[in-house]
This record gives C-alpha cells, sequence and structure tokens, in this order.
C-alpha cells in the first residue's frame, strides 16, 4: 500500500531531532512486518488527480501466505486478488495505482536504506477511522523521488492513511481507510473472487532476474536506484519484443520498456497522471529505431533524464 497544512507537516521533518528519525524508523520498520503479519479487513477511499473511489479490502495471513481481495465500490463491480503480491486475477479497469501496483513479491521495508536517500521523521499523531495513529514523514533528500506522509495505527503500524506529496508538499495521491477491523481475519467466501474476475497468465520470463539484458544500460540512475527485475516479452497486439527493466530505492520505482518502432508516425510522449508519469523517446540505434518508455511513480523531471539515458549497448554501471 501507499504510503495535512501539507507543506507545514512535511517541512517540520527537516527540523525534527535524531530521536525522532530512529523512532520513525521503528515504525516503518513495524510497518514492513505488518503487511506480512496482520490479517484485516476494511474500507478505504483513493484519490488520485482529483478522482475519488472507494474500496472494500479483504487481507489474510495464513500459514505463511498472504491472500488479498480488493472491491471497487464505485460504478461496476471492479476488483483484483492477489496472493504473496503477485495479481491472480482481475476484473474491470480497477483504478490504476491500485490494480496493478503489485505484480511482484512484496518486500519488506528497509528504513536504514531509505535513510540514504530520505529523511525519515515522527511528526505527530492523529486519529484515522476512529483509530489513534502516529504521523511519520518521509521526506526526500533530492529532487529525483517524491515523498509520503503516512499515519500509522498506533496498535497494529498498518497504515490508516497516506499521502503522496511533490517537492512543494502538494498532494499527488491519497489513501485513506474509513473503516478498519484487525480483530477478525477474513474467511474464504470474503476472498473468493467473483466470476468476472479474469484470471492472469503467470509470467514466462524469469521474474528474478537482475542481470541487465545486454542491449541496454543507462548513463545516468537517480542515486539509490538499483535494477530489481528485467525481462522479454511479446506484445500480445504488435508481436513485437518489449524488453523491460524495474528499477526500485526500497520505496519508488519505474520501469523502462523498449520496443521497436514499426510504425513512423508514433510520436515521442510526455504525460502524468497523478504521480504516474509516462515519458517516451526515440532510440537510434544498430538494429534500427527504438521506443524508450519510463513509466513510473516519480518526478517527471528525473523520468525524462532517464529516458534520455538509455544507450543501446550494455556498459558496466551507470554512472552516479
Amino acid at each position: 500500500m501507499r504510503a495535512i497544512s501539507l507543506l507545514t507537516l512535511l517541512l517540520s521533518g527537516w527540523f525534527a531531532l535524531p530521536a525522532h528519525a530512529d523512532e520513525a524508523q521503528d515504525w516503518l520498520t513495524r510497518l514492513g512486518r505488518a503487511e506480512q503479519q496482520q490479517s484485516f479487513q476494511g474500507t478505504f477511499v483513493y484519490e488520485r488527480n482529483g478522482s475519488f473511489s472507494t474500496h472494500d479490502i479483504w487481507h489474510r495471513v495464513q500459514d505463511g501466505q498472504v491472500r488479498e481481495r480488493l472491491l471497487q465500490l464505485d460504478g461496476s463491480a471492479q476488483e483484483v486478488v492477489r496472493v504473496d503480491g503477485r495479481t491472480q486475477c482481475v476484473s474491470g479497469t480497477l483504478v490504476a495505482g491500485l490494480g496493478n501496483s503489485r505484480d511482484a513479491p512484496s518486500r519488506a521495508l528497509d528504513p536504514q536504506k531509505l535513510n540514504e536517500f530520505y529523511e525519515l521523521a515522527v511528526i505527530g499523531k492523529s486519529r484515522v477511522a476512529g483509530r489513534n495513529a502516529v504521523i511519520v514523514a518521509i521526506t526526500p533528500r533530492d529532487q529525483y523521488r517524491y515523498g509520503f506522509e503516512l499515519h500509522l495505527d498506533r496498535e497494529t503500524a498498518l497504515p490508516l492513511k497516506s499521502l503522496l506529496l511533490n517537492d512543494q508538499g502538494q498532494l499527488l495521491e491519497r489513501f485513506q481507510f474509513t473503516r478498519l477491523d484487525t480483530s477478525t481475519a477474513p474467511n474464504d467466501h470474503d476472498l473468493q473472487p467473483s466470476s468476472e474476475c479474469a484470471p492472469i497468465a503467470a509470467a514466462k520470463t524469469n521474474a528474478a532476474q537482475v542481470t541487465p539484458i545486454e542491449s541496454w544500460h543507462m548513463e545516468w540512475l537517480p542515486p539509490g536506484f538499483q535494477l530489481t527485475s528485467s525481462s522479454t516479452h511479446q506484445d500480445t497486439q504488435s508481436k513485437a519484443t518489449v524488453d523491460s527493466l524495474m528499477y526500485e530505492d526500497g520505496l519508488a520505482r519505474f520501469s523502462v520498456f523498449l520496443e521497436p518502432i514499426s510504425d513512423a508516425s508514433v510520436t515521442e510522449t510526455r504525460t502524468q497522471l497523478g504521480p504516474t508519469v509516462a515519458v517516451s523517446r526515440r532510440l537510434n540505434t544498430v538494429d534500427g529505431e527504438m521506443m524508450v518508455t519510463v513509466v513510473g511513480e516519480i518526478p517527471i523531471g528525473t523520468a525524462e533524464r532517464i529516458a534520455l539515458s538509455v544507450r543501446g549497448e550494455k556498459k558496466p554501471d551507470a554512472k552516479p
């Protein structure tokens, strides 16, 4: 999950005492464990780009397995079911950022690693969905990533509210529970997808592969971002071979897609919807012209610089 005046709360983290930073790391450690250990069910609202949607969620941890079902309550009944972070089925077009945000195994937060690139601070307390919460600010130390404000349940450390903020403290995305029940674990019926939830075929690529695809390298990456997976697949519509690379800094992530250009009319793009950006550019290689597309929840300037740094032959390492 993702992790109010917004600018005031965000900036207050810059003046936090070291003890508050230690406390924040402790809370983030608890958060990382909570979603792997705590069963719950509830209702939350999701806001992005001025649009709101409401969702029910069932999350059960049993015998080391995490099973989760999301059901959108607005409009048509759209849902997604995930097991250990991998999408099992989807119906409709669930709000982007919710339905497809966890197509990889869940990773526990590493507060010590985050502290290299974000300032962590406990900045206050709040009350969300009738539960007491502690507010943790995660403020980026550079301009290459976004900041977060997390309202964590004092009892379980689950995120009751998460705000994604740009460098001016403006809200890009909100996740907020209106009801949370941690006393009763969801049953099999709660987690059973509807007949409209279409199964997702398991990927045939090696999702755990973390070595760069030999054809590509980045001359520049934002500090702290590391390659976490790479794959090659065939586009179902164009039948072209698409290379994809995913990078993370322990909190934020982005993907780079590379596909041959077969249509001369294809244009470069630069779009942003809430926190999600997509930047594409043409790249000339010895094998022909390619389209490079960077997609992720990072500032658009960061995505543009990454797209411009892609080169068509492998080098040992990206420059810092």
